[in-house]
Formats: structure tokens, sequence, C-alpha cells
């Protein structure tokens, strides 16, 4: 236990180094709480506050900061090397549409028995989808085979 800290009243003007004592001397006195602010410094920094406000403020601004950030998904299209034209187009605008939201697009490519063996038409099909998009997305992951899939993912442009 220290027997100095560095006082801040309840105005927020700072006190300077005084006595453990004398600091909760004179939170009682204006009837509020002695808080440890930082442990850490020497010598430590107390706080007279209300604490009951102090946390209720906390968890408010903490909820706040939670409702205001923007999760980022990934988002998965799967298309076919026999792919039509009517399908491809559809699964395009819904890539866009996952880009504008702000999320990752994994383009998923699968390929089912002989078609393995033409895995350049795949490639082909990723890279009309790369250059469909580049208004809108950069290609974070080149298209690359996992097994029977050739996968590559796109991030929104960033708007400047």
């Amino acid at each position: 236990m220290h027997r100095e800290v560095r006082l801040i009243d309840e105005n927020g003007n700072n006190v300077g180094v005084v006595g453990i004592h004398d600091a909760r001397a004179r939170a009682e006195a204006a009837g509020l709480d002695l808080v440890v602010v930082t442990e850490t410094a020497n010598p430590p920094v107390c706080k007279i506050l209300d604490y009951g406000k102090f946390r209720y403020e906390e968890r408010k601004r903490k909820t706040l900061l939670k409702k205001n950030q923007k999760v980022i998904q990934v988002k998965e299209v799967k298309v076919r090397p026999v792919i039509d034209e009517h399908d491809f187009q559809v699964k395009l605008r819904k890539i866009k549409g996952f880009l504008e939201d702000g999320n990752r697009v994994r383009a998923t490519l699968r390929f089912r028995g002989r078609e393995m063996s033409h895995q350049e038409i795949g490639i082909q099909i990723l890279h009309r989808i790369r250059d469909e998009l580049t208004d809108v997305s950069k290609v974070e992951q080149q298209p690359s085979m996992e097994g029977r899939q050739m996968i590559m993912v796109l991030v929104a442009q960033s708007r400047k």
C-alpha cells in the first residue's frame, strides 16, 4: 500500500501528491468515492468521483462502441465451370451486393469428375469475375486450388 497518491479532485483539477489519508478525507468530505485510476504510476493516480455513476457511464460508452462497430463477414459464392451466362450475371450481382455492404467475398469454383482436367476453364471464370468487378473490388487472394475447389478472395475497394 502506498502512503502517497497523485490526487485529482471532483472538478478534474490536479491537486498534486498528497497522503492517502488526506485523499480519503477529501473524498469523504465531498461525499464521493476515492478511485484508483492508474495503479502503475509512481505515485498511483487517484480521482475523487461517484463510482456508481463512473461505472454506468463506462458501460454506456462500451455499448455505444459495440453498437457502432461493423463486423466484416466472409460471404461465399459458389460457381461451377459449366455456369450459364444468366447464372453468372446473377452471381456477379450477389458478389457486388456483398462487397458494397463491406464484406469479403470468397468465390469458390468446385470441380467434379473429369472437370479436374480442365482447370484453365475455372481460372478463366474467376478472372472474368475479377475483371467485371474491378471498379468495386480488389483481389485479396489470387485463385488457388484447394482439393477439388479453386478459391479466390475479393475485398471491397476503400472509398476515398
